[in-house]
């Protein structure tokens, strides 16, 4: 008689539960809602176990993506931190804000076929089942080498660096600009993507580990890089970001109603705007709001600003949406909160009142030439085609540059052509002696995660200059 033959039922993707858009955009309380364990047990049962998974070759720090997931399907929650921790120090932020459809589940060998399993809910509920468990032990660290390492700044790239470098045994400071650290992770995304608590708890378990950290401190205006060097450091990265905006350089720009995405996203992150009225931060609440860009910051200034009370908030982008650069799950979101996409739009000037505030804008129509130097297609005027458009609050969000003011401060440090810092991709070695830097600040504005691969990179070359030399 023929063996019964049980084929194994095929699994779906999980979808994450996520706030209603009609109540979440009114709010600021983050938009998706977690896995519960069944679920993310039932998903992570998906993953193939790949003996060469391509999935940890996407990923800019390396996790062992199939070692966690496996942990998770046996229900194995704190191995799977574990696991998580040995390469990645802020699995709760990754989780939340990392571009996986183009990286890890980008790679993914069930995407091939299905759709990829959900790697990145998965590291966000590994991180916050670890964070409200009481079992979890720390990451061990290696015997004090009694070197002292300086990191300036304190987003994901600083802290990827000092993260890895306490578990190597050395001594870390970390100095931040701010009053509170986490850099763009608490200042650039809002509180609807990345609640300012997971970011702190993040930045404590790394205090737990040893860090010690000195905020309201502006190195290369406080004190130089050399100073650090006499004050006993041995080895100083720079991971400052890039946080100098850019703007449209269009007649009418210095009018009263007018933000660079930096600042509007500052005012409403770290000044708690997004708190009103309980703190009445001082920023200007628009009712007929444009956003200019389509990368996530665009997007984010735009879902801020209907949280704020807008009536209408509209992204105005002189490309089409092929070229936007923002991630898919960010553009679904603000469409479905209500923002208004005018595409192939571009400004022309910005209309002020008597009193010089700002009440519309003058746009024009593009269409799309041949491919620019980045690749995509050059926006092309259209003549006679300009037209008027009421707003009274506008932010630009066309991109950052770096701030001079560390990197001006040290002539040692060589910079490029677009006053960037110069720095080896492998290692992050500067060419100053016993410096190191990475992120933002060298490569211009990026991702979260390539900034902590930059990290990483550069954690192991200190640690082997500390240990064996220059």
């Amino acid at each position: 008689m023929a063996e019964n033959i049980v084929k194994k039922e095929k699994v779906a993707r999980q979808p994450m539960p996520e706030q209603e858009a009609a109540v979440r955009r009114r709010n600021f309380e983050e938009v998706p809602l977690g896995y519960s364990k069944e679920t993310a047990m039932l998903e992570a049962g998906r993953c193939l176990q790949c003996k060469n998974p391509a999935c940890v070759t996407g990923c800019p720090v390396g996790v062992n993506i199939p070692g966690f997931i496996k942990e998770v399907s046996a229900g194995n929650f704190n191995e799977a931190i574990k696991v998580i921790w040995g390469k990645n120090s802020l699995p709760a932020v990754c989780g939340r804000v990392c571009p996986q459809e183009i990286q890890c589940e980008g790679n993914c060998v069930v995407g091939k076929k299905d759709k990829p399993v959900a790697i990145g809910n998965l590291e966000r509920f590994v991180a916050d089942t670890a964070r409200t468990s009481s079992g979890v032990e720390l990451p061990a660290k290696a015997a004090p080498t009694g070197k002292k390492v300086a990191v300036v700044g304190s987003g994901p790239s600083g802290l990827t660096v000092a993260g890895d470098l306490l578990l190597k045994g050395h001594d870390v400071t970390l100095f931040e600009a701010f009053h509170k650290t986490g850099g763009v992770l608490v200042y650039g995304i809002p509180e609807f993507r990345l609640p300012k608590s997971i970011v702190a708890s993040e930045v404590a378990m790394l205090e737990n580990m040893g860090l010690k950290i000195e905020c309201n401190m502006v190195i290369g205006a406080i004190v130089s890089v050399d100073e650090l060097f006499a004050e006993g450091y041995d080895a100083v990265y720079i991971g400052v970001g890039a946080g100098l905006p850019k703007f449209l350089n269009v007649p009418g720009e210095d009018l009263i109603g007018i933000y660079s995405a930096n600042e509007y996203l500052t005012r409403a992150n770290l000044m708690k705007g997004y708190l009103f009225p309980k703190y009445d931060t001082p920023i200007i609440k628009g009712k007929n709001v444009v956003v200019f860009g389509a990368g996530n910051v665009a997007m984010d200034s735009a879902r801020t600003a209907m949280r704020l009370g807008a009536d209408k908030v509209r992204i105005v982008y002189r490309r089409s949406r092929e070229e936007m650069p923002a991630r898919a799950a960010e553009i679904h979101h603000a469409e479905e909160e209500g923002i208004e996409f005018y595409l192939l739009t571009a400004p022309v000037r910005f209309i002020g009142d008597e009193n010089g505030r700002l009440v519309q804008l003058e746009g024009l129509k593009m269409d799309l030439g041949e491919p620019d130097a980045s690749g995509r297609r050059r926006p092309v005027p259209i003549k006679g085609s300009e037209f008027i458009m009421d707003c009274d609050l506008a932010v630009v969000s066309v991109g950052a540059g770096p701030n001079p003011l560390l990197t001006q401060s040290d002539k040692q440090i060589a910079l490029n052509k677009w006053g960037y810092i110069s720095a080896d991709p492998e290692t992050g070695k500067t060419t100053k002696k016993g410096v190191w830097a990475g992120g933002d600040i060298v490569t211009g504005s990026a991702t979260v995660i390539l900034a902590m691969g930059a990290g990483r990179k550069a954690a192991d070359s200190i640690h082997n200059y500390l240990t064996w030399g220059w």
